[in-house]
């Protein structure tokens, strides 16, 4: 008898390894899908707003898929501001959700990113994997892929309806001349990126402006101002940068409009987007807690729609307020020749983006996750920048926001403000996925 138990015993410890390989390979088959739409993004030269629309539909799609095909998942569909009204399909036999999610996923990112077709390629290698190393039947992948690309088209209806599409209806959008207003920057000097963002369907927001931030400190031309205090800490900052400083600016620079120059050949900086590194950081984070493969899809989507959400609260302001930039303040009141270590963004200052978003997002993934989870970011490591270690997420988004002043590209009021504005937008997320809509 006791040999008996002994022998059950490690039959059960061999079906957990088991299963336990086999959820860490789906985590790392899901994380890697998740990537290639970020390649795409960094092809397309994707915004920060955009790439957060991007990745919100491309998640809920796998969302979908794993809340009517598994049955797992919390209703998020009711909590948001406008349902998705998604009905599902007949589910297949033998349902994968490895399959039908990750599918789903590119599927939604083939449609709603311009060279969303360059994933073809990925959903062929996907089927090929299944049918090769998983032994699915070509029966079971045609029902399988069948399923999928009914959520799609149904999560694709839903997103033709955000009034992304009126984006290019609006007026062009043209800088205020009047001094403290923000002005395009070396050495590009670019247009405005997405003025009309705040126009852009939310998820949960009740309104763009449902969260402003205080009112930015006002530019002033005075020495010995609040405002010509902020200037010379930024100038003062980027004078006598430490290396441990310079490496936090660079790992969080995050600009998919970086530029250089060799000769007179302008050459763009591939660099992915503020929300693309932190759906990397989720992936990771996923991983390393190895939670269920479902609990990750939903983890991976309130983190995309919260950065949507995010983005639409701050752009928002930044339109609103229009602050001027450090560099175009610095080179007019103190120094024409001070450069920041970090090229400026294309759109006004204030609050600092990077800040919002990733200040929303520590909130969730705290939640999700929980406070003191040590995780080593790798996410930059693919555009060759070293990997950085945290113990929380809160110290993540903290080091995030304070890069933005490092990089001599925001003031600190910015930052700061940020960071409380994107708390506000992710504990009012938590509070609406925790109950249903009345």
């Amino acid at each position: 008898m006791k040999r008996r138990l002994s022998f059950i015993a490690l039959l059960m410890l061999v079906w957990g390894a088991v299963c336990a390989q086999k959820n860490s390979d789906a985590l790392q088959l899901f994380n890697d899908n998740v990537f290639y739409l970020s390649e795409v993004m960094l092809h397309d030269v994707a915004n920060p707003p955009a790439a957060s629309r991007f990745y919100s539909y491309a998640m809920l799609g796998a969302y979908e898929v794993a809340f009517y095909g598994a049955h797992h998942l919390p209703d998020i569909n009711s909590r948001l501001r406008k349902s998705p009204n998604v009905k599902s399909p007949v589910v297949p036999k033998n349902f994968d959700l490895s399959f039908c999610a990750t599918y789903t996923m590119l599927q939604v990112g083939k449609q709603i990113m311009p060279s969303g077709p360059m994933l073809v390629e990925k959903q062929k290698i996907l089927v090929d994997h299944f049918r090769k190393k998983r032994k699915m039947s070509k029966e079971s992948l045609e029902e399988h892929v069948r399923f999928a690309e009914e959520i799609a088209a149904q999560v694709m209806v839903y997103a033709r309806q955000d009034d992304y599409n009126k984006l290019s209806t609006y007026t062009r959008y043209s800088p205020q001349k009047a001094e403290g207003h923000w002005y395009p920057t070396p050495p590009e000097y670019m247009a405005a990126v997405e003025p009309q963002w705040k126009t852009v369907r939310s998820f949960f927001l009740d309104s763009a402006k449902q969260f402003s931030p205080p009112r930015p400190i006002a530019y002033s031309r005075e020495e010995g101002s609040k405002f010509h205090e902020l200037m010379k800490e930024v100038y003062d900052v980027g004078k006598n940068l430490t290396e441990e400083q310079r490496a936090i600016a660079n790992f969080w620079d995050c600009n998919p409009f970086a530029v250089t120059y060799s000769g007179h050949m302008a050459m763009g900086l591939k660099k992915i987007s503020p929300g693309g590194h932190w759906m990397g950081i989720t992936g990771i984070a996923c991983k390393k807690a190895d939670v269920p493969l479902d609990s990750a899809i939903l983890i991976h989507t309130i983190v995309a729609l919260t950065l949507h959400d995010s983005f639409i609260s701050c752009w928002q302001e930044k339109y609103e307020s229009d602050r001027i930039r450090p560099e175009t303040a610095i080179n007019k009141l103190m120094d024409p020749s001070w450069r920041p270590l970090l090229q400026t963004p294309p759109f006004p200052e204030y609050t600092s983006g990077h800040s919002v978003v990733s200040s929303s997002v520590s909130v969730i993934l705290t939640h999700f996750l929980g406070d003191d989870f040590a995780f080593t970011d790798t996410s930059e490591m693919y555009f060759g920048i070293p990997k950085r270690e945290f113990t929380s997420f809160y110290q993540a988004a903290g080091e995030a926001a304070i890069s933005r002043m490092y990089g001599g590209i925001h003031f600190r009021d910015a930052c700061d403000n940020g960071v409380a504005q994107g708390k506000l937008v992710g504990n009012y997320i938590l509070s609406k996925i925790g109950k249903s809509k009345e």
